[in-house]
């Protein structure tokens, strides 16, 4: 599915033709030692698509996206990013994590700088973009987010919610063709959560392409075009957000969501 930028929810499937792959994964496996955690995985996620990832804990979703960006390298299998195989032979794995943007659970951003200093540090030393071109994006990227007039606070001095905000401002610096969130409301207070779902919100409506673990079920019904249900390292279930939550199919989904949903 696509979403044309601006677009208020999800659309409906575009023709086949019609649709341009921006992220691929083949067979993907991953393994701890003796672990396997992703057991051949396949997902295809098109430019400008919401995917919402869902699952229980320990069943591989956030291996899953931490593959995507190569955080994990893949035991076997293939990553492509616009038909780039990410797991061939001599990638420059730098250069391949500055197109796909990553925000954790925890903000992990640098206590001794200031949120601006924090956006503009990767850019500077890995772009050399020059400082004064870094500042400015930068604070129009913290004004997007919702924290114009916060550019000179330090991360002490900033709630859970802002910093998680700044750490999306910090990877949007990059200017990335993808963003992967991993539970990045989890660790914030429930009335903190709001204000970052409204900036994922924002994203998705900008057309940026989105693959999203998450355990807010009603963010992955409004704003995903797609829903994938990861248990036991393999999509179980996929479809149609609607669909999947009022109507799965797979007994392990029902099972999940019936506790998860009450």
């Amino acid at each position: 599915m696509t979403r044309s930028p601006g677009a208020g929810g999800p659309l409906s499937p575009a023709p086949a033709g019609a649709r341009t792959a921006m992220v691929e994964l083949r067979g993907v496996h991953k393994s701890y030692g003796s672990v396997e955690v992703l057991k051949g995985v396949d997902l295809t996620v098109a430019r400008g698509e919401v995917v919402a990832v869902i699952g229980p804990s320990g069943g591989g979703k956030s291996t899953l996206l931490r593959c995507v960006n190569l955080l994990e390298p893949v035991t076997r299998g293939q990553v492509l990013l616009e038909d780039e195989d990410l797991t061939g032979p001599g990638v420059d794995l730098n250069r391949v994590r500055r197109r796909i943007g990553m925000v954790f659970q925890q903000f992990n951003l640098f206590p001794q700088l200031s949120a601006v200093d924090n956006l503009t540090l990767a850019p500077r030393k890995l772009l050399r973009m020059p400082e004064d071109q870094a500042r400015e994006r930068a604070t129009a990227l913290l004004a997007r987010v919702g924290l114009a007039g916060r550019a000179d606070a330090y991360p002490r001095h900033l709630s859970g919610g802002q910093q998680q905000r700044v750490a999306v401002a910090r990877a949007l610096m990059m200017d990335p063709q993808v963003m992967l969130f991993d539970e990045v409301t989890s660790a914030l207070d429930p009335e903190l959560v709001g204000e970052v779902l409204d900036v994922m919100r924002d994203l998705a409506r900008s057309g940026m392409t989105m693959l999203c673990v998450t355990h807010e079920m009603g963010f992955a019904r409004e704003l995903g075009d797609r829903l994938v249900f990861v248990d036991g390292g393999v999509i179980a279930e996929e479809g149609r957000p609607a669909d999947v939550l009022d109507r799965p199919r797979n007994d392990r989904t029902r099972q999940f969501l019936r506790k998860v949903l009450g």
